[in-house]
């Protein structure tokens, strides 16, 4: 797992829930498509600091590959959250113990 900063989204199109994001892994620039546009627009996740699966093989949808995954965590009414790590001082790349 690392930290990553969402630097590109754009909802898929002819989806509901589908968004592609291009993170800053500190590594690398990875592609991602993450099941969270309903809870989220594409314009209001960009700049986010978010924890990334960076060890998974990479997994076509709908004609996109995707390079890991954003982790979310679900609050007591239902709604999604970004698991992230928002202290001052954390890098993009700095891994997750």
């Amino acid at each position: 797992m690392r930290v990553g900063t969402i630097i590109e989204a754009e909802k898929m199109p002819k989806t509901k829930k589908l968004l592609v994001l291009k993170v800053d892994t500190g590594i690398d620039v990875r592609t991602i498509v993450s099941g969270i546009a309903e809870s989220f627009k594409a314009e209001d996740v960009v700049g986010k600091k978010v924890t990334v699966l960076v060890n998974l093989a990479p997994r076509k949808l709908r004609g996109v590959e995707s390079q890991g995954m954003i982790l979310m965590t679900e609050t007591a009414e239902g709604k999604l959250s970004f698991v992230n790590p928002s202290e001052a001082g954390v890098e993009n790349g700095a891994t997750i113990n």
